[in-house]
Protein backbone atom coordinates (compact mmCIF):
# COMPACT_ATOMS: atom_id res chain seq x y z
CA UNK A 1 0.00 0.00 0.00
CA UNK A 2 0.97 3.26 -0.10
CA UNK A 3 3.41 4.37 2.61
CA UNK A 4 0.74 5.43 4.87
CA UNK A 5 2.81 7.43 7.74
CA UNK A 6 4.98 10.02 6.07
CA UNK A 7 5.70 12.43 8.88
CA UNK A 8 8.41 9.97 10.38
CA UNK A 9 10.29 9.13 7.05
CA UNK A 10 12.88 11.21 5.25
CA UNK A 11 12.16 13.98 3.04
CA UNK A 12 14.09 14.56 -0.22
CA UNK A 13 14.16 18.34 -1.15
CA UNK A 14 15.33 18.85 -4.60
CA UNK A 15 17.05 22.29 -3.93
CA UNK A 16 18.00 25.13 -7.14
CA UNK A 17 18.12 27.90 -5.44
CA UNK A 18 14.89 29.23 -7.95
CA UNK A 19 11.97 31.20 -5.69
CA UNK A 20 10.00 28.24 -5.82
CA UNK A 21 12.60 25.76 -4.23
CA UNK A 22 12.81 28.88 -1.62
CA UNK A 23 8.90 28.50 -1.25
CA UNK A 24 9.53 24.85 -0.95
CA UNK A 25 11.82 25.77 1.94
CA UNK A 26 9.50 27.57 3.85
CA UNK A 27 6.93 24.93 3.68
CA UNK A 28 8.92 22.20 4.87
CA UNK A 29 9.74 24.80 7.55
CA UNK A 30 6.12 24.83 8.60
CA UNK A 31 5.39 21.34 8.70
CA UNK A 32 5.61 19.34 11.64
CA UNK A 33 7.63 16.90 11.14
CA UNK A 34 8.62 14.06 13.73
CA UNK A 35 11.73 14.01 15.41
CA UNK A 36 13.18 11.24 13.54
CA UNK A 37 12.34 12.58 10.24
CA UNK A 38 15.12 13.79 8.24
CA UNK A 39 15.38 16.15 5.09
CA UNK A 40 17.98 15.69 2.46
CA UNK A 41 18.58 18.98 0.72
CA UNK A 42 20.20 18.06 -2.68
CA UNK A 43 21.70 20.08 -5.36
CA UNK A 44 22.31 18.85 -8.82
CA UNK A 45 24.76 20.18 -11.22
CA UNK A 46 25.42 19.33 -14.75
CA UNK A 47 28.78 19.55 -16.84
CA UNK A 48 28.19 22.77 -18.11
CA UNK A 49 27.51 24.29 -14.16
CA UNK A 50 31.17 22.64 -13.51
CA UNK A 51 33.36 26.19 -12.96
CA UNK A 52 30.53 27.18 -10.44
CA UNK A 53 30.57 24.23 -8.35
CA UNK A 54 31.78 26.54 -4.93
CA UNK A 55 28.47 29.00 -5.50
CA UNK A 56 26.37 26.02 -5.39
CA UNK A 57 28.21 24.35 -2.46
CA UNK A 58 27.67 27.73 -1.00
CA UNK A 59 23.81 28.40 -1.92
CA UNK A 60 23.34 24.35 -0.85
CA UNK A 61 24.51 25.44 2.65
CA UNK A 62 22.51 28.22 2.88
CA UNK A 63 19.47 26.71 2.39
CA UNK A 64 20.96 23.65 4.45
CA UNK A 65 21.25 26.50 7.60
CA UNK A 66 17.62 27.97 7.33
CA UNK A 67 15.91 24.51 7.49
CA UNK A 68 18.25 23.66 10.85
CA UNK A 69 16.84 27.22 12.28
CA UNK A 70 13.76 25.84 11.66
CA UNK A 71 14.34 23.16 13.79
CA UNK A 72 14.55 19.90 10.92
CA UNK A 73 17.52 17.62 11.11
CA UNK A 74 19.13 18.23 7.44
CA UNK A 75 21.96 16.77 5.93
CA UNK A 76 22.83 18.31 2.46
CA UNK A 77 24.34 16.87 -0.76
CA UNK A 78 25.85 17.71 -4.16
CA UNK A 79 25.96 15.31 -7.00
CA UNK A 80 26.44 16.06 -10.51
CA UNK A 81 24.16 13.87 -13.35
CA UNK A 82 20.74 15.01 -15.38
CA UNK A 83 18.78 16.52 -12.25
CA UNK A 84 15.46 14.22 -12.82
CA UNK A 85 17.68 11.46 -12.93
CA UNK A 86 19.54 12.00 -9.64
CA UNK A 87 16.89 13.68 -7.80
CA UNK A 88 14.71 10.15 -8.20
CA UNK A 89 18.19 8.11 -7.62
CA UNK A 90 19.13 9.63 -4.39
CA UNK A 91 15.56 9.54 -3.17
CA UNK A 92 15.34 5.98 -4.06
CA UNK A 93 18.51 5.37 -1.94
CA UNK A 94 17.98 7.05 0.77
CA UNK A 95 14.13 5.71 0.75
CA UNK A 96 12.64 9.18 1.07
CA UNK A 97 9.08 9.48 2.30
CA UNK A 98 8.48 12.20 -0.26
CA UNK A 99 10.58 14.38 -2.73
CA UNK A 100 9.53 18.25 -2.50
CA UNK A 101 10.36 20.35 -5.36
CA UNK A 102 9.58 23.88 -6.51
CA UNK A 103 7.57 24.38 -9.48
CA UNK A 104 9.69 26.07 -12.23
CA UNK A 105 13.34 25.19 -11.97
CA UNK A 106 15.91 28.63 -12.73
CA UNK A 107 15.64 27.72 -16.05
CA UNK A 108 11.89 26.96 -16.78
CA UNK A 109 10.88 30.72 -17.70
CA UNK A 110 7.91 28.92 -19.73
CA UNK A 111 6.40 27.14 -16.69
CA UNK A 112 6.43 23.24 -16.29
CA UNK A 113 7.47 22.46 -19.84
CA UNK A 114 6.26 18.62 -20.76
CA UNK A 115 9.72 16.40 -20.43
CA UNK A 116 11.15 19.00 -17.72
CA UNK A 117 12.60 18.16 -14.54
CA UNK A 118 9.75 18.76 -12.35
CA UNK A 119 6.97 16.37 -14.86
CA UNK A 120 9.97 13.84 -15.38
CA UNK A 121 9.99 13.83 -11.36
CA UNK A 122 6.42 13.53 -10.81
CA UNK A 123 6.13 11.00 -13.87
CA UNK A 124 8.49 8.50 -12.38
CA UNK A 125 9.16 9.06 -9.03
CA UNK A 126 7.84 6.32 -7.23
CA UNK A 127 6.91 7.63 -4.15
CA UNK A 128 4.44 11.23 -3.09
CA UNK A 129 5.93 14.13 -4.81
CA UNK A 130 5.11 17.75 -3.70
CA UNK A 131 5.54 19.92 -6.32
CA UNK A 132 5.31 23.51 -4.47
CA UNK A 133 4.62 27.30 -6.09
CA UNK A 134 5.50 30.89 -5.14
CA UNK A 135 4.57 32.84 -3.72
CA UNK A 136 4.20 30.98 -0.41
CA UNK A 137 2.26 32.43 2.19
CA UNK A 138 1.57 29.65 4.78
CA UNK A 139 -1.19 26.38 4.27
CA UNK A 140 -4.42 26.85 5.81
CA UNK A 141 -6.71 25.15 2.89
CA UNK A 142 -6.21 21.94 1.88
CA UNK A 143 -8.18 20.39 -1.37
CA UNK A 144 -8.38 16.76 -1.35
CA UNK A 145 -9.91 15.17 -4.98
CA UNK A 146 -11.16 11.68 -4.71
CA UNK A 147 -12.51 9.84 -7.35
CA UNK A 148 -13.49 6.72 -5.77
CA UNK A 149 -10.35 4.69 -7.06
CA UNK A 150 -8.19 2.70 -4.80
CA UNK A 151 -4.98 5.42 -5.25
CA UNK A 152 -7.55 7.89 -4.12
CA UNK A 153 -8.59 5.88 -0.71
CA UNK A 154 -5.23 5.22 -0.43
CA UNK A 155 -4.51 8.67 -0.41
CA UNK A 156 -7.03 10.24 1.76
CA UNK A 157 -6.12 7.38 4.19
CA UNK A 158 -2.56 8.48 4.42
CA UNK A 159 -3.25 12.43 5.27
CA UNK A 160 -4.07 11.18 8.50
CA UNK A 161 -0.62 10.99 9.53
CA UNK A 162 0.49 13.46 7.03
CA UNK A 163 2.53 16.54 9.25
CA UNK A 164 0.20 19.66 7.86
CA UNK A 165 0.05 23.11 10.92
CA UNK A 166 -2.57 22.86 13.16
CA UNK A 167 -5.65 24.79 12.26
CA UNK A 168 -5.74 23.93 8.36
CA UNK A 169 -8.88 23.70 6.67
CA UNK A 170 -9.81 20.46 4.56
CA UNK A 171 -11.93 20.20 1.72
CA UNK A 172 -12.94 17.21 -0.59
CA UNK A 173 -13.65 17.59 -4.17
CA UNK A 174 -15.33 14.60 -6.51
CA UNK A 175 -16.05 16.34 -10.12
CA UNK A 176 -18.54 13.92 -12.75
CA UNK A 177 -18.61 13.69 -16.03
CA UNK A 178 -20.33 16.93 -17.94
CA UNK A 179 -24.07 15.99 -18.96
CA UNK A 180 -23.74 16.13 -23.08
CA UNK A 181 -26.48 18.51 -23.80
CA UNK A 182 -29.27 16.98 -26.70
CA UNK A 183 -27.49 18.84 -29.18
CA UNK A 184 -24.26 17.20 -28.90
CA UNK A 185 -25.29 14.00 -28.92
CA UNK A 186 -27.62 14.68 -32.41
CA UNK A 187 -24.42 15.85 -34.48
CA UNK A 188 -22.88 12.97 -33.72
CA UNK A 189 -25.77 10.72 -35.17
CA UNK A 190 -25.47 9.20 -38.37
CA UNK A 191 -27.05 10.91 -40.87
CA UNK A 192 -26.93 11.14 -44.85
CA UNK A 193 -29.48 9.38 -48.06
CA UNK A 194 -28.62 5.46 -46.36
CA UNK A 195 -29.65 6.29 -42.74
CA UNK A 196 -33.33 5.45 -42.91
CA UNK A 197 -34.22 6.40 -39.14
CA UNK A 198 -34.67 9.40 -37.10
CA UNK A 199 -32.61 9.99 -34.44
CA UNK A 200 -34.32 8.90 -30.72
CA UNK A 201 -34.09 12.02 -29.31
CA UNK A 202 -36.34 10.75 -26.12
CA UNK A 203 -34.92 7.25 -25.87
CA UNK A 204 -31.21 9.77 -25.53
CA UNK A 205 -33.18 12.24 -22.67
CA UNK A 206 -33.81 9.29 -20.90
CA UNK A 207 -30.23 7.37 -20.88
CA UNK A 208 -28.36 11.12 -20.62
CA UNK A 209 -30.92 11.48 -17.33
CA UNK A 210 -30.32 7.70 -15.83
CA UNK A 211 -26.40 8.41 -16.78
CA UNK A 212 -26.42 11.76 -14.65
CA UNK A 213 -28.17 10.52 -11.65
CA UNK A 214 -26.26 7.55 -11.66
CA UNK A 215 -23.02 9.65 -11.97
CA UNK A 216 -24.41 11.55 -8.86
CA UNK A 217 -25.25 9.03 -6.69
CA UNK A 218 -21.40 7.23 -6.95
CA UNK A 219 -19.72 10.65 -6.75
CA UNK A 220 -22.02 11.54 -3.26
CA UNK A 221 -21.26 7.85 -2.05
CA UNK A 222 -17.37 8.54 -2.82
CA UNK A 223 -17.93 11.88 -1.02
CA UNK A 224 -19.23 10.90 2.11
CA UNK A 225 -17.04 7.91 2.33
CA UNK A 226 -14.52 10.30 2.23
CA UNK A 227 -15.05 12.51 4.52
CA UNK A 228 -16.19 9.42 7.04
CA UNK A 229 -12.37 8.17 6.54
CA UNK A 230 -10.92 11.17 7.02
CA UNK A 231 -13.39 11.82 10.47
CA UNK A 232 -12.14 8.23 11.84
CA UNK A 233 -8.05 9.93 11.51
CA UNK A 234 -9.05 13.11 13.11
CA UNK A 235 -9.72 15.16 10.51
CA UNK A 236 -12.56 17.22 9.86
CA UNK A 237 -13.68 18.10 6.51
CA UNK A 238 -16.06 20.10 4.03
CA UNK A 239 -17.14 18.11 1.12
CA UNK A 240 -18.09 19.33 -2.82
CA UNK A 241 -19.81 17.41 -5.70
CA UNK A 242 -19.30 19.28 -9.11
CA UNK A 243 -19.75 18.96 -12.94
CA UNK A 244 -16.95 19.42 -15.72
CA UNK A 245 -13.59 18.46 -16.90
CA UNK A 246 -11.73 17.01 -14.16
CA UNK A 247 -8.74 19.43 -14.45
CA UNK A 248 -10.39 22.36 -15.17
CA UNK A 249 -13.12 22.34 -12.46
CA UNK A 250 -10.54 21.61 -9.25
CA UNK A 251 -8.00 23.91 -11.11
CA UNK A 252 -11.01 26.89 -10.49
CA UNK A 253 -12.08 25.24 -7.63
CA UNK A 254 -8.84 26.28 -6.01
CA UNK A 255 -9.35 29.48 -7.68
CA UNK A 256 -12.21 30.19 -5.80
CA UNK A 257 -11.39 28.78 -2.78
CA UNK A 258 -8.11 29.83 -2.03
CA UNK A 259 -6.51 26.44 -1.67
CA UNK A 260 -2.84 26.47 -0.29
CA UNK A 261 -2.34 22.68 -1.73
CA UNK A 262 -4.10 19.84 -3.61
CA UNK A 263 -3.57 16.38 -2.82
CA UNK A 264 -4.52 13.58 -5.76
CA UNK A 265 -3.82 10.48 -6.30
CA UNK A 266 -1.00 9.42 -8.64
CA UNK A 267 -4.11 7.46 -11.33
CA UNK A 268 -7.75 7.60 -10.74
CA UNK A 269 -10.32 5.97 -12.70
CA UNK A 270 -10.01 7.15 -16.35
CA UNK A 271 -9.51 4.69 -19.60
CA UNK A 272 -5.90 4.61 -20.07
CA UNK A 273 -3.69 1.81 -18.30
CA UNK A 274 -0.29 2.67 -19.79
CA UNK A 275 0.45 5.86 -17.85
CA UNK A 276 2.47 6.03 -14.93
CA UNK A 277 0.67 9.33 -13.94
CA UNK A 278 -2.66 10.20 -14.37
CA UNK A 279 -3.77 12.82 -17.07
CA UNK A 280 -5.50 14.75 -14.38
CA UNK A 281 -2.55 14.99 -11.85
CA UNK A 282 -0.40 15.95 -15.33
CA UNK A 283 -2.79 19.10 -15.88
CA UNK A 284 -2.38 20.07 -12.06
CA UNK A 285 1.39 19.77 -12.23
CA UNK A 286 1.07 22.26 -15.07
CA UNK A 287 -1.42 24.55 -14.51
CA UNK A 288 -2.77 24.35 -10.74
CA UNK A 289 -3.02 28.47 -8.82
CA UNK A 290 -1.01 26.59 -5.62
CA UNK A 291 0.95 23.93 -4.66
CA UNK A 292 0.23 20.48 -5.56
CA UNK A 293 1.07 17.18 -4.16
CA UNK A 294 0.65 13.42 -6.19
CA UNK A 295 0.41 10.66 -3.56
CA UNK A 296 1.87 7.64 -5.95
CA UNK A 297 2.94 3.92 -4.27
CA UNK A 298 6.46 2.61 -4.36
CA UNK A 299 7.05 -0.42 -6.74
CA UNK A 300 5.92 -3.61 -5.91
CA UNK A 301 3.99 -2.55 -3.10
CA UNK A 302 0.34 -4.09 -3.22
CA UNK A 303 -1.34 -1.08 -5.53
CA UNK A 304 1.34 -1.92 -7.85
CA UNK A 305 1.65 -0.19 -11.36
CA UNK A 306 1.58 -3.82 -12.85
CA UNK A 307 -1.79 -5.07 -11.64
CA UNK A 308 -4.25 -2.67 -13.91
CA UNK A 309 -5.33 -0.13 -12.34
CA UNK A 310 -6.09 2.96 -14.62
CA UNK A 311 -5.05 6.66 -15.46
CA UNK A 312 -7.26 9.13 -14.27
Amino acid sequence: MITPNLCSLNILLADDGSKHSQAAVHLLGDLPLDEESQIKALRVFTPSDTANVWVLEKALEITKEKLEKMGKQVESELVLGHPAEKIIEVAERHDAGMIVIGAKGLRATLGILLGGVVQQVAEHAERPVMVVRAPYAGLKRVLLTADGSEESKQMLHCMGTFPLPSGVEFEVLHIAPPIPSEQEIVQYWPSGLDVSFTVPVEEIKQQIQERAETEEIFGKRVLTEARENLAEQGIKAQIAFLRGDAATEIIQYAEDHDIDLIVSGGRGLGPIRSWILGSVSRKLLHYAPCSVMVVKNKKGDSLGYNRGYVGD
